[in-house]
């Protein structure tokens, strides 16, 4: 039972450690892609830790389990994972980890259907405010679509079909390149997927509130991926173009006053950002980084495989 609760202590360890060692450091704002790829590889190598230790757990609780685990192997490594006096505690551990799992799935299929249910109403009132002219098909994939609204605003509707919507207040408020800039940002959130982002996110944050790493996962990922279509717009337009373009699109909705938190309560930083950027990191040191994320999974497989590999040596 050594490396089962060796990987949960891994586990346990990289969900506290993680999120404050990354909310230190001053690059994720330079490099909002790089943080991505850096969170996605912590949860993953946390949830592989859960994983890899409820499949060590069972193996060595049920011989039905340890078959298909070991198939081939030599004794001496199923003697290094498997002790002869037992584990007394392994069948707990393995249920208990079991149960995680299917909570988890469950509460990421629940956020599948409630997004899923959300795109159809707002798909079915998108269709009821801007009704299809005769001869346009309804599956036109990226898709402008301008609503009547006295609010200037702009999203993004993912699907089979994105669209792109605008409203008219946001069309008399933007000039020049800001119309373009704006929908160069929802372009960029529609192209990098950051819908399916937001979704794991959020059903891992609701399943496990008491995790911080889960928690800290959902509020990086909201705030990241605005920052990553950011950079895109900027890329295109200039960052100038695209932070008066958040202004005009958002400066009735006192979210740069003082005031309580709001869903726009990073917007204040995304413009102070764009008009004083920072340099961005070295090429030699975003692989770095990369890299080096890309290994954090690998981790908790070295752990799982070191008593097999003394085994054999």
């Amino acid at each position: 039972m050594m490396v089962p609760a060796a990987l949960l202590l891994l586990g346990a360890l990289a969900s506290v450690v993680a999120p404050r060692l990354l909310a230190r450091a001053d690059w994720p704002d330079r490099e909002p892609v790089v943080a991505l790829w850096v969170w996605q590889c912590v949860v993953a190598a946390v949830l592989l830790c859960c994983v890899l230790s409820m499949t060590l757990s069972a193996s060595a609780a049920w011989v039905a389990v340890r078959g298909p685990v070991f198939g081939g192997a030599p004794a001496a490594v199923v003697e290094a994972y498997v002790p002869r006096a037992g584990a007394p505690w392994a069948a707990a551990t393995a249920v208990a980890l079991a149960c995680g799992g299917a909570w988890t799935a469950a509460m990421l299929a629940r956020e599948i259907v409630r997004a899923r249910t959300r795109r159809r109403q707002n798909r079915s009132e998108l269709l009821v405010r801007a009704p299809l002219l005769p001869g346009e098909e309804g599956g036109t994939a990226g898709r402008l679509v301008v609503l009547e609204g006295e609010r200037p605003d702009a999203w993004f509707l993912p699907g089979a079909a994105p669209r792109l919507v605008i409203t008219t207040a946001a069309l008399r408020r933007l000039k020049g390149r800001q119309l373009d800039a704006v929908l160069a940002h929802e372009q960029g959130h529609a192209r990098a997927r950051h819908d399916w982002l937001l979704h794991c996110s959020a059903a891992l944050a609701n399943g496990f509130p008491q995790v911080p790493v889960f928690a800290a996962f959902r509020d990086e990922m909201h705030r990241l991926v605005e920052l990553a279509a950011d950079d895109v717009a900027s890329r295109r337009f200039g960052r100038l173009t695209i932070a008066l373009a958040l202004v005009e699109l958002n400066e009735d909705r006192s979210v740069f006053g003082p005031g309580p938190a709001s869903p726009g309560a990073h917007l204040p930083q995304r413009v102070d950002r764009l008009l004083t950027p920072r340099d961005r990191l070295p090429a030699g040191r975003r692989l770095q980084l990369t890299a080096a994320a890309a290994l954090v999974p690998v981790v908790p497989v070295l752990v799982a495989f070191v008593p097999g590999l003394r085994a054999l040596g």
